[in-house]
């Protein structure tokens, strides 16, 4: 089976449980995306397990699935409980019972849907060290929660269960678990994309993959190793996600924060889908500005990372917390000073640069960071934005800029640039790019305007970045010299060199030239004058009554 069959036949599950979620009066409700990525998650844990057991012992190697659950199923509790102990740390542990065929047989049973819930909590709990996600207060979030629940309707549970059960047992993810980043990118994209439409305080829940894939490709060239990843509003996941593919999924530990349940839902599923499970006990429930709970090991300071990525919300109102973080406890983060509340609209409360002053604090001595940010940030004349445009190149940390075309974001038409940050560059020359005038406009659903860059126009960016090209009205390379003389502009617009172009031509052809710009202007000139005189005409018929 090829890449695209297994694309189809996965997302054609995801419809299917979609349309039961419909079917029960559940279609659009706020509990859908809990059932949706549940159930999902559950199926894929159990045909991962499956396909952990094929690998791990060899007289499984040629059979099918449902052949290795019958095996299963038959073996001994002793050697069952040995084969357990070998299994690999990033695969849930299963009991017989979980096996989705346990439930597809006893679908006919009286409250099937309390056997459903219960074998969901059961696994959860069951792997709770380490498939689950951190609140603040360090209590864990655990994988899955009864699923019944969002039936009001108690007649209706069972058969809610029957039908979902009956969807996954039909499909098999047999083929799924040799695909790479990229599959599982664009299968999470689909399987998010009808609860993308609203967002956290902290939060949106995908950035492009287009987006994740420039920054990604810019920070790390050649890969690394043993190293730490960090987004402290981390959404679910994208940006993290195609950097740690980009260093190598066993070359890193991912750390992320943020305020959103939902997000921190989003994002356990990316990493589990994406071979990442060592790295959930690092995903953080929480306000990252006023409780950041990434700390060092003497628990006396924040934690340093080697890598950080960020796409920040712009703009949330954070009044209640504005005064608590423009306190002297937060004074050596927030160095630049915290946005004051505005007099009428709250919600426009520049909150993203609270977030770039966090993270420029959170790199170790050699960091690297990435930051989605407005475009006006980069020209902003005071203020903030400033002082922070001035701290990068005082310290010498300003690696480059690209400036994204609008509507990057179907969701938003605000321009965004990628603000690259490299604690190591130490007054290297610094890359500024324009590629606003990249992409091609499209209609998403029918309605957003989105801009979608192509393969070609990603790779022309990232090349061209990385190796510091020149190129006339498209990028330029300047000093930290050149931008202190701009103000500290960080806009590569302000940079590009203004052309004059000479044309040669004989004295006849300049008079012509001459002679045909003035008769040019006086008509238009006599075309004014007519203007003028029937605007006065039709002024002069304005009676009072």
């Amino acid at each position: 089976m090829n890449i695209q069959d297994i694309q189809t036949q996965t997302k054609a599950m995801i419809d299917d449980l979609k349309a039961v979620c419909t079917n029960f009066g559940l279609g659009n409700a706020s509990s859908e995306y809990k059932i949706i990525t549940e159930v999902f998650l559950y199926k894929f844990l159990n045909d991962k397990f499956i396909a952990e057991a094929r690998q791990s012992i060899p007289e499984f190697k040629e059979l099918d699935s449902s052949e290795i659950e019958e095996k299963l199923i038959k073996m001994s509790d002793d050697d069952y409980e040995l084969f357990l102990v070998g299994v690999n740390p990033d695969t849930a542990k299963l009991k017989r019972e979980h096996f989705i065929p346990y439930l597809y047989n006893r679908q006919n049973e009286d409250d099937f849907h309390k056997l459903v819930d219960d074998t969901l909590v059961d696994i959860a709990n069951t792997n709770i060290a380490i498939f689950s996600v951190q609140t603040g207060g360090q209590s864990k979030i655990r994988l899955f929660d009864p699923i019944s629940q969002h039936v009001i309707e108690q007649e209706k549970k069972d058969n809610f269960c029957r039908a979902l059960v009956d969807k996954i047992a039909k499909c098999s993810f047999d083929h799924v678990f040799g695909q790479k980043y990229d599959f599982f990118a664009t299968v999470f994209e689909y399987l998010i994309k009808d609860y993308n439409k609203d967002f956290g305080k902290y939060a949106e829940y995908y950035t492009p993959h287009s987006i994740a894939s420039i920054i990604a490709k810019i920070m790390v060239p050649n890969g690394d190793k043993n190293v730490t990843v960090y987004d402290p509003a981390a959404g679910s996941g994208t940006l993290v996600l195609a950097l740690a593919h980009e260093i190598g999924e066993k070359n890193c530990m991912i750390y992320t924060q943020d305020i959103s349940q939902k997000s921190n839902e989003f994002l356990r599923l990316n990493l589990i889908l994406n071979n990442l499970v060592l790295s959930l006990p690092n995903i953080v429930h929480e306000d990252t500005l006023i409780n950041p709970r990434h700390l060092n090991k003497e628990k006396n300071d924040l934690m340093r990372f080697n890598y950080i990525v960020s796409n920040p919300p712009f703009k949330v109102d954070f009044s209640d917390n504005r005064n608590t973080l423009a306190g002297e406890k937060y004074k050596k983060r927030f160095f630049a000073g915290v946005p004051n509340v505005p007099n009428k609209d709250k919600s426009k409360m520049e909150i993203y640069l609270m977030f770039l002053q966090h993270i420029i604090y959170s790199l170790d001595d050699k960091g690297k960071a990435a930051v989605v940010v407005p475009t006006g940030f980069l020209t902003a004349a005071s203020g903030i934005p400033k002082k922070i445009r001035e701290h990068l190149v005082a310290k010498k940390m300003l690696r480059g800029v690209v400036s994204m075309p609008s509507n990057i974001f179907a969701t938003t038409g605000t321009n965004v640039s990628i603000l690259f940050i490299d604690k190591a560059n130490k007054g290297k020359d610094v890359v500024l790019m324009d590629a606003s005038k990249m992409g091609t406009k499209v209609k998403e659903d029918g309605k957003n305007q989105k801009t979608v860059l192509s393969p070609e126009e990603i790779n022309k960016i990232i090349d061209t970045f990385n190796e510091a090209k020149v190129e006339d009205d498209f990028c330029v390379v300047v000093s930290l010299d050149d931008i202190k003389n701009k103000k500290y502009s960080f806009s590569a617009g302000q940079y590009f060199e203004v052309k004059i172009e000479y044309v040669e031509m004989t004295q006849d052809e300049f008079e012509q030239k001459i002679t045909d710009f003035t008769t040019t202007l006086d008509s238009l000139f006599a075309e004014g004058r007519e203007l003028e005189s029937e605007i006065k005409k039709q002024l002069g018929r304005v009676k009072y009554e």
